[in-house]
């Protein structure tokens, strides 16, 4: 997995056993902003488990709303945003729509897709290539 490293470098570590990637860097197209104006971009999403899936679906909150599950699956993955102490409830309903967005199409593409890839052609020459969504790739937003 590849994790921000201090001066906004990039590491690449993987888990001791399996080499298997669990947790996805991201950066927000516009970012989270704290109650003292400060902007939140970078950020780390883990993969889902079952048990991420299956606890929002009894909460009151899902069962009057649905579309809070969004919410709920969010501040669950999500693991760390800049520099803000915890990621919960209050922080994902106080993202931008476009970040709210990002952050979805993010946990459909690991969780189910398995990548954070998108396929992509240019529009001037028509060359196919793949970019990384998240934004940790060498060069990302």
């Amino acid at each position: 997995m590849r994790a921000p490293a201090a001066g906004g470098a990039v590491t690449v570590t993987t888990t001791a056993h399996s080499g298997m990637r669990t947790q996805y860097p991201f950066v927000l197209p516009r970012g989270y902003v704290d109650e003292a104006g400060q902007v939140h971009r970078e950020g780390v999403m883990r993969l889902a488990t079952a048990r991420d899936e299956l606890l929002p679906q009894t909460d009151q909150r899902v069962r009057q709303n649905p579309a809070y599950l969004t919410v709920l699956l969010l501040e669950r993955t999500v693991t760390s945003l800049g520099s803000v102490s915890e990621v919960d409830t209050f922080v994902i309903e106080n993202l931008f729509a476009s970040d709210l967005a990002f952050l979805q199409d993010l946990y459909r593409r690991i969780n189910q897709d398995g990548h954070t890839e998108a396929a992509v052609s240019c529009p001037a020459c028509g060359h196919d290539f793949a970019v990384d969504v998240a934004g940790d790739a060498s060069g990302g937003s």
